[in-house]
């Protein structure tokens, strides 16, 4: 039996396939699909599961190597809502990035883990080490 807090078999599944150097996006409930990226959507009613909850489970199964968000994050949400996202990274911060960069790491991902979240640009990239 697996030993690991993650449950969902979807989830324990894609990240069984992500290799060096692969991409995950985990995402909040307005971002868009993206053709050809397998897609697990946790979301439950809004803001049921958050991107900081969704991380947190991952991070403790798997250790993303490189981590981005769009820079519009910090200017659109308070610091409180930041020190919760660098606290489910396990302390990591983020590196911040325009929007459009931030989009440009979404094609080629290996999965997008659709959640809940409703804040605004509360979307996260992370690469495999």
């Amino acid at each position: 039996m697996l030993q690991t807090r993650l449950l969902n078999p979807r989830l324990l599944a894609l990240l069984g396939r992500v290799r060096h150097t692969n991409r995950i996006v985990i995402a909040d409930a307005m971002f868009p699909s993206w053709e050809g990226i397998e897609e697990i959507d946790l979301a439950l009613v809004a803001g049921v599961p958050s991107v900081p909850q969704v991380l947190a489970a991952i991070v403790s199964a798997w250790k993303p190597g490189a981590v981005w968000m769009a820079g519009e994050f910090n200017a659109h949400n308070p610091s409180s809502v930041l020190a919760e996202f660098v606290e489910s990274l396990g302390g990591r911060t983020p590196e911040f990035e325009p929007h459009p960069r931030f989009k440009d790491r979404v094609p080629g991902a290996t999965g997008l883990i659709r959640t809940g979240e409703m804040r605004i640009y509360a979307n996260v990239v992370m690469e495999s080490r």
